[in-house]
């Protein structure tokens, strides 16, 4: 098997199942029980929880965590009452929930980089947040969230001059970005971050909320208080442990991967053929997303899959329901680009040789392709 989706999801490593197995049997307790046992799983929920914030530039009392990104995107909402401008590339568990607080989307130009113009333009008094990615989980973009937190800072002031109160958040979703940016949200200029294990070799399920002392959250549910009243629920402390330990990887092997990634970008690119590259700069190192025009990027996939390589057209979610990528129509691609869309994202599970033999596969998958369609 040659998988190249590890934007969709990565395999848990090695070292975070082996951190997360004692917790699973003999340190099973409850954090919130009274006796000892408990209390010392307690502490180490705590402490990974600051490994994790770590990560971030954060403390571990800034962290709450979750059942996952989605799950920390609505919530970050919660601090708004209305009034949102989200970046029209976004993942739908922003989007959807954006369109709930009267939301309105940013446009980004033709690389997938936001267009700041647009934003500067579309912040009113009402605008109570701006959600825009780290990076896109379909094309990888980067967006400069600092640049960003400099434009709402310039608002903040202009609005106190003015006597008006209404808050300007900035909410970011970072859980494609975690293994392959240095990730502080100090230099960001966020108040509120979205992280996700599972896109770092961590487990599925367990995710985390930066939350700034400026934003005031509401919980999305209810019950024995834990993780300061915003998510209740025993704590998962398996997932958490997992977290921690694939964060500490991540951080110890960020240049390495970067390199790596790059390289092997550079390699298969150069082996395709006839094919048109889409995201071409201001994007994650292990990403590449091309366009087989003609091409069904459907058939595709069903066709690689046989020759055992894994690959994506978008965004899991979106392509599960046979829906066309927002994103790639947001940058302005048309229905044939779109159509013979692949992405296809590197990672931990990859080698040199299997980049080089992707390649020879695909080449040779849509070159039948096209004789089958030129008859």
């Amino acid at each position: 098997m040659i998988y190249l989706d590890h934007a969709a999801a990565t395999p848990v490593a090695d070292k975070v199942l082996k951190a997360m197995e004692p917790y699973f049997g003999e340190l099973f307790f409850n954090p919130s029980a009274a006796y000892l046992p408990a209390k010392e799983v307690s502490a180490n929920y705590e402490k990974a929880k600051g490994v994790i914030a770590h990560g971030v530039g954060a403390k571990a009392s800034d962290l709450v965590i979750t059942a996952g990104a989605t799950e920390a995107n609505n919530l970050a909402f919660t601090a708004i009452t209305d009034g949102v401008l989200y970046l029209e590339t976004e993942h739908v568990s922003v989007r959807r929930v954006a369109e709930q607080y009267d939301g309105q989307a940013i446009k980004v130009l033709p690389n997938g980089v936001i267009d700041l113009e647009d934003l500067k333009n579309k912040i009113t008094d009402g605008v109570q947040m701006i959600s825009v990615s780290l990076a896109n989980n379909e094309l990888g973009t980067i967006q400069p969230l600092a640049e960003i937190a400099a434009i709402i800072r310039e608002v903040k002031i202009d609005r106190m001059k003015r006597g008006i109160k209404t808050q300007l958040l900035l909410h970011s979703d970072a859980s494609q970005a975690l293994n392959l940016l240095d990730i502080n949200v100090a230099r960001l200029g966020v108040d509120l971050l979205t992280l996700n294990a599972a896109k770092v070799y961590g487990p599925k399920g367990v995710g985390a909320l930066y939350v700034s002392h400026d934003a005031s959250l509401s919980p999305l549910t209810v019950g024995g208080g834990q993780e300061r009243g915003l998510r209740s629920g025993t704590e998962n402390v398996p997932g958490v442990i997992g977290f921690a330990k694939a964060m500490e990887l991540a951080k110890k092997h960020l240049n390495g991967n970067r390199k790596k990634y790059t390289n092997w970008r550079k390699i298969l690119l150069a082996e395709l053929k006839n094919y048109e590259l889409i995201n071409k700069k201001h994007s994650l190192d292990n990403f590449v997303v091309v366009s087989f025009q003609g091409l069904d990027a459907e058939r595709l996939i069903f066709a690689l899959e046989e020759k055992g390589v894994y690959v994506a057209t978008g965004a899991a979610c979106a392509a599960s329901k046979g829906e066309k990528s927002h994103v790639l129509k947001a940058i302005g691609l048309d229905d044939a680009q779109i159509a013979g869309s692949l992405r296809i994202t590197f990672g931990e599970t990859n080698d040199e040789t299997q980049i080089h033999e992707a390649a020879k596969i695909i080449n040779e998958l849509t070159m039948r392709e096209r004789a089958r369609i030129n008859g």
